[in-house]
């Protein structure tokens, strides 16, 4: 579901975002523990390279080759500060890039956060910092009374194409067809704001997809928008997303016990309410937190 690019994080309204989000968030002291545990390259050159592919709002909304905003922005100074090292952004192409590109050694970690599968863990580590859910974005008053999955028969629903909410809103369509309802009429988009346009202009009822996201944009929707089913697994299951780092690696425990200090400290909470992103929290970090299939 992130295939976001730039050009449209800004023309959102990216600017009267940043400038809601302006709370100041701690600053960190250098833990010389944490920093000492780094692998020694990173010691020596005294950076990190965070690789991501585009922007993924309100995590990371990419404004310039190397510059990013958002909520990971803010967490990726935190840990920068409190390992004791510079982390910079660079941009790749695809998932499958940034995970290339972190087995190869190009880069030394992806911040994301990343949707962490059983598959993708036998290739990286994530370290999990968000719990995300797949929820409805629907005109406001929910006109079309959309509060789950099983109010979808019948219904315009727009999704991200070849995502997993595509795969799950047309099984949801086979379910209404054998239980003799209408079949959901499923809609797909190249991207978000295509996605959320469509909403707005009233040619689809609802836009299924991940829940942090669509907040994000229902902000910019000025009034027009909710969201709707929230709280229900609406065809998914525990779904946790994190940072990529090398698989079996140093630097994943060095992460994870950084990502501790910032949970421990209120720095996480404070970034996470600064983002509106309050409902994704989770109480500890966990590495491969995963478990199963997430639908």
């Amino acid at each position: 579901m992130k295939i976001l690019t730039t050009a449209i994080a800004l023309s959102l309204g990216l600017t009267a975002c940043l400038a809601q989000a302006a709370d100041a968030i701690p600053a960190q002291k250098v833990d010389q523990a944490l920093h000492d545990r780094l692998p020694a390259e990173i010691k020596s050159s005294g950076k990190m390279i965070s690789v991501n592919n585009g922007s993924f709002p309100p995590y990371e909304i990419v404004n310039g080759p190397h510059s990013m905003d958002g909520a990971s922005a803010d967490l990726t100074e935190a840990l920068a500060q409190l390992l004791g090292v510079k982390i910079e952004h660079a941009t790749v192409s695809g998932l499958s890039g940034v995970l290339t590109g972190i087995n190869s050694g190009r880069y030394q970690m992806a911040i994301g956060p990343i949707g962490d599968y059983p598959d993708r863990q036998q290739k990286v580590d994530f370290i999990d910092f968000v719990q995300e859910f797949v929820v409805f974005g629907v005109q406001k008053g929910n006109p079309s009374k959309i509060n789950g999955l099983e109010d979808t028969c019948g219904k315009r629903i727009a999704v991200m194409a070849a995502g997993s909410a595509e795969q799950v809103i047309r099984k949801q369509s086979d379910a209404c067809v054998a239980a003799g309802k209408p079949a959901v009429v499923v809609q797909s988009f190249t991207d978000q704001p295509s996605s959320i346009l469509a909403v707005r202009s009233k040619r689809s009822d609802a836009f299924f997809s991940s829940q942090a996201p669509l907040t994000y944009f229902i902000e910019q929707a000025n009034g027009q928008l909710e969201l709707a089913g929230k709280g229900k697994k609406n065809g998914f299951g525990d779904i946790f997303q994190g940072t990529v780092v090398p698989k079996g690696s140093e630097l994943g425990n060095v992460v994870l016990d950084a990502y501790k200090e910032l949970f421990s400290n209120g720095t996480y909470a404070a970034i996470m309410k600064k983002w509106k992103l309050d409902g994704n929290v989770l109480q500890q970090p966990g590495r491969n937190l995963a478990q199963g299939a997430a639908k």
